[in-house]
């Protein structure tokens, strides 16, 4: 299974980027997800989850894929990330 998010925004990279970070620090205190900066983006697994955050100038990009026994995660990672990028990108 795997989620596939994007949101434009009209902030800077830098502003951007923060957000996203604070949305990855989130993620990790709601999921028990570890995350990391790998240039402009942000890795996140943790066993049978991993994805990335990517962000530009225009838009973030947010990836996950979930094993098999991590499926029913899905709808609750789903739903604080569009949560979290309508209340913070706009």
């Amino acid at each position: 299974m795997s989620i596939d998010i994007r949101k434009t925004h009209s902030m800077s990279l830098e502003d951007a980027q923060q957000v996203a970070d604070e949305l990855a620090a989130d993620l990790a205190e709601k999921f028990s997800i570890e995350y990391g900066w790998d240039e402009d983006t942000i890795v996140f697994e943790r066993p049978g989850v991993h994805g990335e955050i990517d962000v530009d100038e225009e838009c973030v990009h947010v990836r996950a894929r979930l094993n098999f026994l991590f499926t029913y995660l899905q709808p609750a990672v789903e739903k604080e990330i569009n949560r979290y990028l309508d209340e913070h990108f706009q």
